[in-house]
C-alpha cells in the first residue's frame, strides 16, 4: 500500500472505532507510553545547571529514536498493515469530536457540569469559568486539535512515513508537558516548544484552509492573518481564526492559567460573544465536514495515483 492509501485507511478506522475504553484501560496507548517517556525524562534531567541544554538533548534523543524506530517497521513482514495500525492509533478525530460533544451534552445539564467536562480538553483555569467562556474553550480546543490531532499527524505521515509521524507525535507530547513558561519548564522545555512551532507552521495554515477555504481563499485572508499573529500561539491562532469567522463569533479573550488572569485578546473581535451549546454542535459538524473534505482529497489523489 502506498503513503496515501495507508492513510485513506488509517482516516476511516479513526472515525469509525476512535479510543475504545475497554481496550485502552486495559492496554497503555502509545500516546501514553509517549508521555511516560517524557515525564521519566523531566523528572530526571530538569534540575540544576544547564536545563536548555539538557532539554534540547533530551528532545534530540527522542526524535533519533522516534525516527529509527518508524524506520526500522518499515523492514518488518506486513509493514503496511502495522503502518496502518500505528496511524490510526496517532490520529484523533473520533475522540476530538466525542470530547467537544460531551463539554456541549455537559452544558445543557448544567453549568458545572460544563466546567468539569472542558476542563478535561484545556490547561485553563475552569473552576469560575463563566457559560459563554465553557463553550469557547470547547471551540478553540476543537480547532488547535483539529491541527494537532488530526491535520498535522497526517502530514508528517504523507511527508516522512512513519517515522515522521512518530517524530511528530513524540515533539506534540513533549510540548503539551513540558514546554511551558513556567519556573519549572521555561529551560527545559524551550526545545519541545520551539520544535512543536516548527512541526506545526504548515500544518495550522493548512487547517484554516480546511476550515474556512472560502476566506482564506478571499481578501478576509487578511484579517484572519492578523488575528493569527496576535495570538499567543504562533500556530494556533490560524485554526482558531478560521473557526471563528466560520462561525461568526469571536474566540480567546481573556482567560485564567493557574490563578493567574491573562488579557488575551479576541479574534475576530467584532463578531457575536454571546455563546450557546449550538455554537458546539456546529463547530462539531465542520470537523467532520473538514475530515470528510481531508479523505475526499486524498481517496482521489490515491486513485488518480494509481491510474
Amino acid at each position: 500500500m502506498t503513503p496515501l492509501e495507508i492513510l485513506v485507511v488509517a482516516l476511516i478506522i479513526d472515525a469509525v472505532v476512535g479510543d475504545p475504553h475497554w481496550m485502552w484501560s486495559r492496554l497503555s496507548h502509545p500516546v501514553a507510553m509517549m508521555g511516560a517517556v517524557v515525564k521519566s525524562a523531566d523528572d530526571r534531567f530538569n534540575a540544576g545547571l544547564f536545563r536548555r541544554a539538557k532539554g534540547t538533548a533530551v528532545m534530540a534523543a527522542l526524535v533519533v529514536v522516534s525516527l529509527a524506530l518508524g524506520t526500522a517497521v518499515s523492514y518488518l513482514h506486513y509493514a503496511s498493515l502495522i503502518e496502518t495500525i500505528v496511524v490510526a492509533l496517532l490520529l484523533a478525530q473520533n475522540a476530538l469530536a466525542r470530547h467537544v460533544v460531551d463539554v456541549g451534552d455537559a452544558l445543557d445539564r448544567g453549568l458545572p457540569e460544563g466546567r468539569c467536562a472542558v476542563a478535561l480538553i484545556v490547561g485553563r483555569d475552569t473552576a469560575e469559568m463563566p457559560h459563554d467562556g465553557v463553550i469557547r474553550s470547547a471551540i478553540e480546543s476543537a480547532a488547535e486539535n483539529l491541527s494537532d490531532g488530526v491535520i498535522a499527524p497526517a502530514f508528517w505521515f504523507l511527508a516522512l512515513g512513519l517515522p515522521g509521524i512518530l517524530m511528530y507525535k513524540i515533539v506534540n507530547t513533549a510540548d503539551s508537558m513540558i514546554g511551558y513558561r513556567t519556573e519549572k519548564h521555561r529551560q527545559f522545555g524551550w526545545a519541545a516548544a520551539r520544535l512543536d512551532d516548527i512541526l506545526n507552521w504548515i500544518p495550522a495554515r493548512l487547517t484554516a484552509l480546511l476550515i474556512a477555504p472560502r476566506i482564506v481563499l478571499s481578501r478576509n485572508l487578511r484579517y484572519l492573518a492578523a488575528d493569527a499573529r496576535r495570538h499567543r500561539s504562533p500556530n494556533a491562532g490560524w485554526p482558531e481564526s478560521a473557526m471563528a469567522r466560520r462561525l461568526g463569533i469571536a474566540l480567546s479573550g481573556p482567560r485564567v492559567y493557574d490563578g493567574k488572569p491573562s488579557d488575551d485578546p479576541f479574534v475576530n473581535a467584532g463578531a457575536r460573544k454571546s455563546l450557546n451549546t449550538d455554537d458546539i454542535r456546529r463547530c462539531v459538524r465542520i470537523l467532520w465536514e473538514n475530515w470528510a473534505l481531508w479523505l475526499g482529497t486524498l481517496g482521489a489523489i490515491a486513485i488518480l495515483w494509481r491510474f
